[in-house]
């Protein structure tokens, strides 16, 4: 099915690379951009749309890339510009868009920016970050707490000021209510739409602007209190989601609208996620799509939860459109986290056919497509500062960033020749991709399957939602779309349930091997075509 090349991103579905444990070319144990290049085949032979490739850049790696040190150069880690030209070429020439992470709310604290900012209080960019005086008493300007830390400010001797950092103290916030820093920004975003990519991945800018009167956030209510981390003590009412946002959000779109067809989508991660990504993506004058972590930060799910969190859009006028996740590199994978009831192979199909079937974009993440369950990173080989200072209270985030597994023979499941920076989880070989290729039964060319029939269903990628059941147990849903009508059902219990379809209904993929759509086995579901 061929879309508008202005509005190709509408239903697609981007595969998410992260590039340090996707392959090693070169040898030191860490992924690069080569490696990504040599795999783009396999990622081609899904059937995506595209890839969003996670942060490349310049960085110290106190994040892992997400804090930024140089947003105009890729890491030596990694590679060079020449070898992320050469992977846009490929990905081009395979008919694979490439959707790239900018970290606007925050740099590196090596970044130049703040090297300067840091310097004294009247240098030309004393104001790009957001930095505030002590109390009386010494303290903190207020009580906003850090993601992965306590407090979210910290001390500078050089302006005798605290900065704020929502994320680590080497991750100083950005102050974009300043407009030189926003064209700075913009600035960088032109270079790499110069260089070819075909979007952008906001990540975490609800917290790009913060609340200029430093007010503290009030404690957070019953339901989204949690007593892991003061994080989730408070409510962040005021250190991010500020009502300025979305003109930045315009100005941004307004240069992508001089390129043609650019995907934005944003990344929304806060305690009501729905009514921001709503502003960020309303009418034609902001971004394209956004997510949150309805999905990726729940420990299970029912067929309720399904349905409401897909009615919050109902496609109303002006509404944007939304996408959704189940798995990536922040989040434990799905396949560990639902249905623990579930045979694991049984599980994976549901779970990656629930994902291909629902309106909206859909990100799947490098290793989804195997049934790749949560790696066991002992203690010691932890790397992720997160899971390392919360641990063991949380998951961490190391567990989803181990390398992929691409042979089931040879050192390190054939992601390097060298030891990797994350260990290869003995469970993930059997699911390499060279077993699971030659194998017409295997997990791999089941989701080639079904991603082949949402991409040639115009229902399926960008049809309407109609729910029919949504028990205890079955959630039953038509997608339409013009003349187009398929219906699709999911048991997500361990007993055959019966399911409200017309026996005539054409099954198109299925995880049994059934003829009839009118019953479904435990943890069963199929796909059909409906007259």
């Amino acid at each position: 099915m061929s879309l508008s090349d202005e509005e190709w991103w509408r239903g697609a579905t981007l595969y998410q690379i992260y590039p340090r444990s996707f392959l090693d070319s070169s040898g030191d144990g860490v992924g690069d951009l080569p490696g990504v290049t040599e795999k783009l085949d396999h990622v081609a032979s899904l059937g995506v749309d595209g890839i969003w490739l996670s942060p490349f850049f310049k960085s110290p790696m106190d994040d892992f890339g997400y804090d930024v040190s140089d947003y105009r150069d890729v890491d030596p880690l990694f590679g060079s510009l020449a070898d992320f030209d050469a992977l846009i070429n490929r990905a081009h020439t395979l008919g694979l868009k490439v959707i790239v992470d900018q970290v606007y709310s925050h740099t590196s604290d090596r970044h130049a920016w703040f090297t300067e900012s840091r310097r004294s209080r009247d240098n030309p960019k004393a104001d790009w970050y957001v930095w505030a005086d002590a109390k009386e008493d010494g303290s903190p300007p207020n009580n906003w707490q850090s993601v992965f830390t306590s407090g979210a400010w910290t001390w500078d001797a050089r302006r005798c000021q605290y900065y704020l950092h929502n994320f680590l103290p080497s991750q100083p916030d950005l102050n974009l209510h300043h407009p030189d820093v926003q064209d700075a920004l913009l600035s960088v975003a032109r270079f790499w739409l110069d260089r070819g990519v075909d979007g952008f991945r906001l990540d975490a800018i609800n917290c790009g602007m913060h609340d200029p009167q430093l007010r503290d956030n009030p404690p957070a209510t019953a339901e989204h209190r949690l007593e892991t981390r003061p994080y989730f003590m408070q409510e962040p009412k005021y250190n991010m989601c500020h009502d300025d946002l979305p003109g930045v959000l315009e100005r941004l779109r307004k240069l992508t609208d001089e390129y043609d067809g650019i995907m934005t989508v944003a990344e929304v991660g806060a305690p009501e996620p729905l009514p921001v990504m709503k502003e960020y993506t309303y009418g034609a004058r902001r971004l394209n799509t956004a997510y949150g972590f309805d999905f990726l930060a729940s420990p299970t799910v029912t067929p309720q939860f399904v349905r409401d969190t897909l009615e919050g859009w109902p496609g109303e006028a002006f509404e944007g459109w939304p996408s959704w996740a189940f798995s990536n590199h922040d989040a434990p994978r799905v396949v560990s986290r639902w249905l623990e009831d579930a045979d694991p192979k049984r599980r994976a199909r549901l779970l990656v056919m629930l994902l291909l079937s629902l309106r909206g974009n859909v990100f799947l993440y490098q290793g989804e497509e195997l049934g790749l369950p949560q790696a066991d990173v002992p203690f010691d080989k932890l790397k992720d500062p997160e899971g390392i200072l919360n641990w063991p209270e949380t998951l961490g985030r190391d567990g989803a960033r181990t390398p992929m597994p691409w042979t089931t023979r040879g050192p390190n499941a054939g992601f390097s020749t060298h030891e990797p920076w994350l260990p290869v989880d003995p469970r993930h070989l059997a699911l390499a991709v060279d077993a699971q290729h030659a194998d017409e039964h295997s997990m791999l060319n089941f989701v080639r399957r079904v991603l082949d029939l949402r991409q040639n269903s115009p229902a399926l990628r960008r049809g309407d939602i109609r729910f029919l059941v949504a028990d205890d147990k079955r959630l039953v849903f038509e997608r339409e779309h013009g003349d187009e009508r398929v219906v699709c059902a999911f048991n997500l219990s361990a007993e055959t349930v019966d399911v409200p379809v017309d026996r005539s209904a054409n099954i198109q993929v299925a995880i049994d091997d059934q003829q009839s759509a009118s019953v479904l086995y435990p943890f069963g579901a199929f796909i059909a075509a409906l007259d």
